[in-house]
């Protein structure tokens, strides 16, 4: 069984660390080959998170989201070597509230339907902003 949408103990403890500031997520998404949607409508998965994109979009966009990167999965070369993502990217919110305000909104939760149906595992990792290093191994504070 994959992950597919948080727990409410994280996602409380999400809340909890309202910190000022923007936020990045870190999404990895692998899809379903056939989507699995509880009334039985055919999709791909590729199709059905498409449906997600297209119908949450807007709300995303409304509340200060957007796209800071990009990637396509080629290889894990440290990791379960069974693991693959169909999507890699990382979205950036204004703040801790705008997120939850999103994932509120009754336009987004009906669009959620469709990821949903189509995502077979995932991760959704919350990252704080930082200054970019001179190298990998300075960390900012």
């Amino acid at each position: 069984m994959g992950h597919i949408d948080p727990t409410k103990e994280v996602f409380a403890q999400f809340r909890a660390n309202d910190r000022p500031g923007p936020i990045h997520m870190l999404n990895l998404v692998r899809l379903r080959e056939r989507a699995a949607y509880p009334d039985g409508r055919q999709a791909t998965g590729a199709e059905a998170y498409a449906a997600y994109g297209r119908e949450s979009g807007p709300v995303f966009e409304r509340l200060g989201g957007r796209i800071v990167w990009q990637g396509r999965f080629e290889l894990m070369l440290i990791g379960p070597a069974d693991e693959r993502w169909d999507h890699c990217f990382i979205a950036e919110y204004p703040s801790v509230a705008a997120f939850a305000e999103m994932i509120r909104d009754p336009v987004y939760r009906e669009a959620v339907k469709h990821r949903q149906a189509a995502v077979e595992d995932s991760r959704l990792i919350r990252h704080a902003v930082l200054p970019v290093g001179k190298s990998f191994g300075e960390i900012p504070k």
